[in-house]
């Protein structure tokens, strides 16, 4: 399977700067180890490549997270994406699946549409930036729109599309994120709306074999852009056994031995990846003798 990528674009006449990717094998990846139903990949997806979209818009060595909590049966969808391209996330339920709506995956009424979507960033500084606003309709493109527009005030296009074939194989990945600056130009700032409202489906555009500069082409059709960067982008999670024998650590001494005495060791999984880390009565003995050696 070809890279996933994404560009990054500025229109050269007007402040309006523009990403599109296609994600497909880093959704097809998450969905495979969650094991996750149509729906629930459709969501995770469209999540996950919006993540990667705005991780491309961080400054080296910054991480954002975003967190979807609607009412609906797939519970909340958390994705965590850095500006070096890397993205993970998962859904509480990923078994749950939705009759077709208009012969289309219901996203909207697997996550919901009463609920709050959160954006926390990493910058770098004292304390991480945190955002919330309400789930504007569950697609998520327009969740993540909303956000750009109420919380930071950056006025915002988003697409994102996930094709899901009949195996549950994910074909189809991808999206983009337009937004304008001021001094704006309101004409053609009517100019794109008009060309996204008309455009086929990202997933439409990917099937034909086509990439994120050709859905930067149909939305600036006769508006000149300049291609700023090309990325690519992965699933990729940052667990390590070391992070995980930190956090055994970190529950104290008193609860190792408790998983020592009862359970005999400790199975930990990634909720992120779902890689599970083992641990046997020896390993715990090894991580109480480590506490007992930084009291003592």
């Amino acid at each position: 399977m070809a890279k996933d990528y994404l560009v990054r674009a500025i229109a050269r006449e007007a402040n309006i700067r523009a990403l599109a990717c296609v994600s497909t094998g880093l959704v097809e990846e998450a969905c495979a180890r969650h094991q996750a139903s149509p729906t629930a990949c459709a969501a995770l997806g469209r999540a996950l490549t919006g993540g990667a979209l705005m991780g491309a818009l961080l400054k080296d060595g910054q991480r954002l997270a975003l967190k979807f909590e609607g009412d609906g049966p797939i519970g909340k969808i958390i994705v965590e994406a850095d500006s070096s391209g890397h993205v993970r996330g998962y859904v509480a339920n990923p078994k749950i699946d939705m009759e077709l709506r208009d012969g289309k995956l219901d996203v909207a009424r697997a996550v919901g549409k009463s609920g709050t979507l959160t954006v926390i960033k990493d910058l770098g500084l004292k304390e991480p930036y945190s955002g919330m606003v309400p789930l504007y309709s569950g697609e998520i493109a327009e969740d993540l729109a909303y956000y750009f527009t109420e919380s930071e005030q950056i006025p915002s296009a988003v697409g994102l599309g996930v094709f899901v074939n009949t195996e549950g194989v994910v074909r189809a990945a991808g999206g983009f994120l337009i937004q304008s600056f001021p001094p704006r130009d309101d004409r053609l700032i009517e100019k794109l709306i008009t060309k996204i409202g008309e455009m086929p489906m990202v997933t439409e555009i990917l099937r034909e074999g086509k990439g994120p500069v050709d859905i930067l082409d149909i939305i600036f059709e006769g508006t000149p852009y300049d291609l700023l960067e090309e990325k690519e982008i992965a699933f990729k999670c940052n667990c390590s056994k070391e992070r995980v024998e930190a956090a055994l650590i970190s529950l104290g001494a008193e609860e190792l031995k408790r998983l020592m005495m009862e359970d005999g060791g400790a199975d930990v999984k990634c909720e992120f990846c779902r890689t599970v880390y083992e641990f046997d009565e020896e390993d715990l003995q090894t991580l109480l003798d480590e506490i007992s050696r930084k009291i003592h």
